[in-house]
């Protein structure tokens, strides 16, 4: 088991949680004048015993330039050193640039895990495989409306593309003995999350879409978990960070928590 993995799982047993709290500090939904770190970090005492991970999301930091940079690696900073934290960037490009993204992700910044796009294949991914004791979770079925427009089309044997997607990655899983590849599979598909996770019942599966996206909870962990009730990271962003206060938040977070928990049984 790799260094994010036994991370995750130790955290799981910890806080009884398969919850992932994103951090997105979103300027239009923060108070005026709000320090992103401060109020990231309030969230983050908060609720910190009732995650499994946070999900700082890199869109929400780079905007600000240096500044955005900084407060991004001192918000990773802020998270308990016993919690996973996934850098939500869905990086992925040639070879060699993958190589510098997977350096910024993993050394410059200290993130247990990423979110990566598969569009080029292998060799695009591999530099991120390469951590081994860090885990890379692959678009395969997204939270989007708009997911179906490529995502769904016929390849291969007849399998739509997230499916093909999946196989693959799960090969890739088990490529050199790492176990270090994950898919990202929204909740909102919960259909497509039960037939992912036939071909796939091994992966941690990232889940965003509940919350904010409105998927359906109950349906989404019940098609999604593995065999053991567990492998997954059901992430929350919106509804969790703007919920009103640090007390709201928490409330929150404990509500999905525990929804969660009452789904997988």
């Amino acid at each position: 088991m790799n260094g994010f993995r036994a991370k995750y799982e130790a955290t799981v047993e910890r806080n009884r949680s398969l919850l992932c709290v994103g951090l997105d500090p979103d300027a239009a939904l923060m108070p005026p004048g709000a320090d992103v770190v401060e109020y990231l970090g309030r969230i983050i005492e908060a609720t910190s015993d009732l995650v499994c991970c946070y999900k700082p999301n890199a869109a929400f930091f780079e905007p600000n330039g240096d500044a955005g940079w900084r407060d991004l690696k001192a918000v990773i900073e802020r998270i308990p050193s016993h919690i996973p934290v996934l850098l939500d960037a869905k990086r992925g490009d040639v070879g060699n640039t993958s190589k510098a993204y997977a350096r910024a992700v993993f050394d410059t910044l200290g993130a247990d895990a990423v979110t990566a796009n598969p569009y080029l294949g292998s060799d695009g991914l591999e530099p991120f495989f390469s951590y081994s004791d860090k885990h890379t979770f692959v678009l395969c079925r997204t939270s989007n409306e708009g997911a179906r427009e490529l995502q769904d089309l016929t390849v291969g044997e007849g399998r739509p593309l997230y499916e093909h997607v999946a196989m693959l990655a799960a090969g890739w899983n088990v490529r050199e003995g790492r176990e270090n590849v994950g898919l990202v599979v929204g909740a909102t598909y919960p259909e497509e999350a039960a037939r992912i996770r036939e071909v796939a019942p091994d992966l941690l599966f990232l889940m965003p879409g509940v919350g904010a996206q409105a998927g359906d909870l109950e349906a989404a962990v019940q098609a999604s978990v593995d065999a053991h009730g567990g492998a997954i990271l059901v992430s929350a962003s919106r509804s969790v960070l703007y919920a009103g206060n640090e007390e709201a938040s928490r409330a929150e977070a404990m509500r999905l928590r525990d929804g969660i928990n009452a789904a997988r049984g």
